[in-house]
Parts: C-alpha cells; structure tokens; sequence
C-alpha cells in the first residue's frame, strides 16, 4: 500500500506482458484484447501448457477481451481427435474460459494456400527441390552465412506452376517444399529461406483427403492470428527468434503494417519442473510400452494425469501464481506444486481414519455387541465442515506401523504393556499379541479404561502416543495406490543415451486397507485427508462402487517451505 494525503492507494504489480497491452491499449494499436491457446492435438496437455492457458484466458478475463482455443493441426502425421478431445476437457477443467470459440488451423488451409501463391506471384517464395539434409547444409552456421538454393530464382511462372501441381498430388513426400525467399546471409537462421509449405500425401483428422500440402507453423500460425483477429500472441520464450518471420509473413501478406502494429508476438519463460517427463515422445513410448496405464496415469504431470490423481484447478493456478511471469527460464521444483495441492485441500476435505496396512486389535474387556459412536469433527480447522458420528466397537483395525513387539527408544505407540490413545475413543493398553507361522503379527490385544473417554474431561493421566483406527465391522475395503516420482531423482531424468531413468518403486498398491464408513459412497474425483497419510482421490478410472480405489495425491508433509 502507499500512502497518499490522508488515505492508503493500492499498488498493484504488473507483469511485463500487462504494461505491454495497457501501452497498446492506452496508444490505440488495438482496441479489444484477443489471446490465444494454440495447441498441436499430437498428444495431452501437460502442468507447462497449464500455464499458457490461465495466462492467455486471464488476460482476456482481466483486459474484457476474448480468449480463443486453436487447434494448430497442421501436421497430419502425428495428430488425432482423441487428442482434440482431450485437450477441449483439460482447457476447460484448468479454468480457461473460450466461451465456444474453438478454432482449427485446418479450416483456414484454403486461405493458407491463396497467402502462399500471393507470396509466390510477389517474388517473395519459390519452390526447391533440395533435400532436407541439403537446406540444412545450405543453411550455414550462426558464424557463417548460408548460400542460395540452385532453385532461388526460378520463374514466378513456373513456381506457380510447381506449387499448383504439388497441390494436385503429382509429387512425393519430401520431394519438393515452398520457400519463402527472404535472405540466406541473414544473422537470424530463421530467415535464411525458410520451408513454409511441404507434401505429405496423409488424411487429415479434419480435412480428410482434400490436401496433399500442409503449410509449416512458422507460416501459418501468424496467418491463424491475423484471421483471427489476435491482438497478442503469447508464446514462450523459444520462439523470440521466430518472431521476425512471424513479423515478415504479416506485413508481406498485408495484414499488418510494421513490427509494432497486431498480431503482436510476445514471449515469455517456459515453465521447467524438476525431475519431471513432459516430452510426448517419451511419455508416448511410456505408453506404448506399458509401463504407465495411459497418458493419465497419475504418476505423470499431463493434466489429465493432474486431475486422476486429484489436483485441482485452483491448486494449478496458485501455484501459476507463485511461479509468475518472466522473461528469464528457470526451473521449479515439485514440492511447490505439492505445497499449493495441500493449502487448498487442507480446509476444504473431511479428515477421515484409514488403516493402510491393517492389524486387528480386539479390546478385550469392551463388551461384546456393543457398538457406540464417537463425534468428530470433520476438519479440526474448519467448523463450518460439520460433526460426524463415527461407530467404535470391540474389534478395531490400527495401522501395522502403531504396533511393535520390541520399539526402539523414544517409540511411544503401541508395544507390549504400554498404554496409548485411540484417536477420539479410549485409552487402551498392550496386553499381549499373536503372530502367524512367519512370525508376523495379525492381532493385538487391548484392554481399555472406560472412564478415559475423549471429551469426558478426564484428567487422571497422561499418554505419549495417539493412533488412529477403524471399527473392524463396518470398514469400508478399499484399494489405495501410493505414488511415487516416476523419475529416479537421484540419477536424473535423463541418461546420456537420452533413455529415461526409470524409478521401479513409482507405484506401490495396498489392496486391503480399511476406511471409516463415511466414505462409502464417494465417487470419481472425490477426495479426503486420510488422517496421518496424507490426502487422498477417488480414481476416476479403476474405482467402482463396489470395489473403491483411492489414489495418494501428495503426502501429509511438505519439504517445501514458501519465501
């Protein structure tokens, strides 16, 4: 806040892409603000696309202007309607607000080819014959200027005539492309005759056969946003040295006068998790492989992996926040997306009782067929989340950890001849316990002392250790999945082979852990803090009513600690 005469003016900090759009807007380069989301339908979105879409959809949002969802299919090779299915769902999931205007590439393939032919007639593109191994050797260096294609300077006719018989199917893959003409010892390779158009004889999953040439994205996507009316394309930082020719495409096709007019490239830092796959080639072989159950398998950081496992959009864009926007590539940790998982969850979800690894404990002098119910709150931080009754009996289940025959110093659960409380229940003590031929133990048995009862007041002694539990008779059986990173973070991502480093313990499945039975009932996508283990979701793929599967979102505690 800063003060002025007699009252406080609030100063609100602006990102560099927001002083640029109020400069805009202020000097009248534009009049409405309209953003764009342009994905390729080649594979799901992941946690880094999240933050274009709440960055392009909130400007909209903030500035009263239009956010567009663009499908930039222009390469029939690798793209499906299963992953424009996908991305529609994660768009809308994440919180971006398109309001219906969905748009394709495709369907402006028609004004693509006429923009080419008028480059072509304007001496501004030709077509070559060179290989593209060979325009890669044409290229040069960073340090050494390219040189001109021996078909540079073919006839305006005849490059029409070429491209028109490339349209119609007379070539093969890769044995002709377009170029732009533009200048082979230009300091910026990206201008040194780029390819603008290609053939590739394949069904497109929107235009079925209709085209054999598809148009390159660094030609057509300025075009997207020109048709589009696009005010400000944001794009991250990779394509700064694409923006020239972004630039040259509009104004030599007369869409815009100068660099500083709109569309207005703007770029900003990617977001970079450690430790994280992002790449779809990889996360694809991972796929194809079997080593994860689909591209939402909640041990990747797709969105629809995200929303499996139980993020929430709100915990992605507090966490978008708390990375905020630069111009400068740095990397973020995990545990922070962790952090912003459980500051949402943590006042919002019941706090239940799960046994994940079950021993019995019979209370031995409790009577038998007597049941009672304990009241509990359902969030001891949020009373507004209600009370709930929960049915305590002679015969619970406790977790096997909360037991030990012999504990080491300072262990102050349950052994032998020590007393502890049952969460919101009894005070019971260890008077003995039975093993199977294994040695392993499958019951332990208790005595209680009635008058300890949580909330009778009782004062009369103190105990070290407090576990919880679940009443054996009404139990809900659930499978719980703990999840792991799937990447050996010790190792790295990465091996020099450029194979991954694969983490064999990524997933461990608990098939018969007992929950208290207020969670009978819940549904996909429902979560729960299970208490001492962390928070926990619904799968919304495996889960059934009668056979409910929870996977672990994050764990009880952090490792990261906000500035």
């Amino acid at each position: 806040m800063e003060k002025g005469q007699g009252e406080e003016k609030e100063v609100v900090s602006k990102n560099f892409i927001e002083q640029i759009i109020e400069k805009d807007l202020e000097e009248g380069r534009c009049k409405k603000i309209i953003t764009r989301f342009p994905p390729e339908p080649n594979g799901y979105l992941h946690i880094g696309h999240a933050k274009s879409i709440l960055l392009n959809s909130g400007l909209a949002q903030k500035y009263d202007g239009q956010f567009n969802l663009r499908f930039d299919d222009t390469n029939p090779t690798k793209e499906k309607t299963e992953f424009v299915d996908s991305i529609k769902a994660d768009v809308e999931w994440i919180g971006g607000v398109f309001e219906n205007r969905i748009f394709y590439a495709s369907n402006y393939f028609d004004e693509m080819y006429e923009a080419a032919v008028k480059l072509i007639k304007k001496g501004k593109a030709y077509v070559c014959d060179l290989s593209a191994e060979e325009i890669r050797e044409y290229r040069g260096t960073l340090t050494e200027p390219g040189k001109d294609s021996p078909y540079r300077n073919r006839s305006v006719e005849e490059n029409l005539d070429l491209f028109t018989r490339m349209k119609n199917g007379e070539f093969a893959d890769g044995s002709k492309v377009l170029r732009a003409k533009i200048d082979m010892a230009s300091p910026n390779i990206n201008m040194r005759d780029p390819v603008i158009y290609r053939v590739a004889h394949m069904n497109h999953h929107n235009t079925g056969d209709k085209w054999c040439v598809y148009p390159m994205y660094d030609f057509a996507h300025p075009i997207e946003d020109a048709i589009e009316g696009i005010t400000h394309s944001i794009c991250t930082l990779e394509f700064e040295d694409h923006r020239p020719l972004y630039d040259w495409v509009l104004i030599e096709l007369g869409y815009k006068e100068n660099a500083e007019g709109t569309p207005k490239q703007i770029e900003f830092a990617k977001l970079y998790l450690t430790n994280v796959i992002t790449g779809k080639r990889y996360i694809k072989k991972l796929v194809e492989e079997g080593i994860v159950d689909g591209w939402d398998d909640p041990r990747l950081v797709s969105i629809a992996a995200l929303r499996r496992r139980g993020f929430t959009p709100e915990s992605i864009k507090m966490f978008m926040e708390l990375v905020g926007v630069s111009k400068s590539n740095s990397s973020v940790d995990y545990a922070m997306l962790e952090y912003c998982i459980r500051e949402d969850l943590k006042l919002k979800k019941n706090r239940l009782m799960a046994v994940l690894d079950p021993i019995k404990l019979i209370i031995t002098n409790y009577p038998e067929g007597q049941t009672e119910y304990m009241e509990v709150p359902n969030n001891q931080e949020n009373e507004e989340l209600g009370m709930r009754k929960v049915p305590f009996s002679r015969e619970l289940y406790i977790d096997r950890a909360d037991f030990m025959i012999e504990p080491p110093r300072k262990y102050f659960r349950l052994y032998p001849g020590n007393e502890v409380r049952l969460m919101n229940a009894y005070f019971v003590t260890c008077q003995d316990y039975v093993t199977d031929e294994n040695g392993k133990v499958t019951e332990v048995h208790c005595t209680y002392d009635p008058e300890t009862r949580s909330g009778s007041g009782f004062t009369g002694r103190k105990v070290k250790g407090t576990i919880h539990w679940v009443n054996a008779a009404t139990a809900v059986e659930a499978e719980v999945r703990l999840y792991e990173n799937i990447v050996d973070e010790e190792k790295g991502v990465y091996n020099e082979d450029g194979s991954l480093n694969l983490n064999p313990n990524s997933l461990t499945v608990l098939e018969k852990c007992y929950i208290e039975p207020s969670v009978a009932g819940a549904k996909a996508y429902n979560s729960f803090q299970f208490l001492r283990h962390g928070y926990f979701c619904v799968d919304a793929k495996d889960a059934t009513d009668e056979h409910l599967v929870f996977n672990r979102i994050v764990s009880q505690k952090s490792s990261y600690k906000p500035a």
